[in-house]
């Protein structure tokens, strides 16, 4: 039987790459990533990165498929959780082994006598304190008809709470979109969901999510100079949406409200509309827009 995975990305990464002698140049260069950022990823100078390059380091560790993508979204979502879901999470660990402990006792033999380890368990009164632990609050009472005291000590049974927990996706800042006239756009090279900088955004579902700052004020007043605004890739893009645009043929970027027309002639053409009405509207060839993703979701600093 193999031996569970390490708790961390960064010690997965690291005692796999050690055990197959491979540097860290040789992976960086069979992944496509530069050598120090995968020394930081494995020092955890780094958020996990996007399931794509997970899915790399894994065939160039010959890993199974999968194995680094559950670590690294285990690992975001207790980060997102907080310390009260870090607190829970343990606590269902050592109910697990609980469960296990008693499971074990009952696969046991009886011993000679007719008395099982199960018996023993419970003359000793292990087996009372590992059930109130896996349910402290049944019944109200133990087996001897006395309340399981809370651990404030004032006779009430104790119960443990129930923590509601929402996860909140972590998205990649990437770069800048202009609120203005289009601007040359980059993603720094970075592999597709990684980036220096994450932003948390609830209530999103698509893994392709992005975000960027924006510059100019051709969006204002909804829209601010320094605003982050989160854009999705699965939104459909209904007329009248706010988008950021990638622009042909240099792959140029915009952030404006698109609308989609026809010409004349029957051409499909799509008009990018600043909200700042001292700037002129653009219309172009429905070919001329490599892609438009409808914004989702804003932030801004308060004062």
């Amino acid at each position: 039987m193999s031996a569970p995975p390490p708790n961390s990305l960064a010690a997965a990464i690291r005692s796999r790459r050690e055990h197959l002698g491979l540097t860290l140049q040789r992976i960086a260069e069979q992944i496509g990533c530069a050598k120090s950022y995968l020394s930081a990823l494995e020092n955890e100078q780094r958020t996990a990165p996007g399931d794509e390059l997970l899915t790399k380091l894994e065939d160039a560790l010959k890993l199974p498929l999968g194995e680094l993508l559950a670590i690294a979204r285990w690992q975001r979502s207790l980060a997102v959780g907080g310390p009260d879901v870090r607190r829970e999470v343990a606590r269902l660990h050592e109910d697990r082994a609980a469960a296990k402990r008693i499971a074990d006792l009952l696969r046991q033999p009886c011993a000679s006598g007719g008395k099982s380890a199960l018996d023993a368990l419970y003359a000793s009164g292990e087996l009372r304190r590992l059930v109130d632990q896996l349910s402290p609050d049944a019944g109200g009472s133990g087996g001897d008809g006395s309340n399981s005291a809370s651990p404030a000590g004032d006779g009430k049974p104790s119960a443990r709470a129930v923590i509601p927990i929402t996860l909140t996706r972590e998205v990649p800042l990437i770069n800048k979109v202009a609120a203005g006239y289009p601007r040359e756009f980059t993603d720094l090279g970075y592999p597709a969901r990684i980036a220096d900088e994450y932003v948390r955004c609830p209530d999103l579902e698509d893994p392709d999510a992005f975000a960027a700052r924006v510059v100019g004020d051709s969006m204002s007043p909804n829209y601010i100079e320094g605003d982050i605004v989160v854009f999705s890739p699965l939104r459909p893009v209904k007329d009248g949406a706010d988008c950021f645009a990638r622009l042909e043929p240099d792959h140029e970027t915009t952030f404006k409200r698109v609308y989609f027309e026809t010409s004349a002639g029957g051409d499909a053409l799509i008009r990018l509309q600043p909200l700042n009405s001292t700037y002129a509207p653009r219309t172009l060839a429905r070919e001329m827009v490599a892609g438009l993703y409808a914004a989702v979701s804003v932030m801004r600093k308060v004062g």
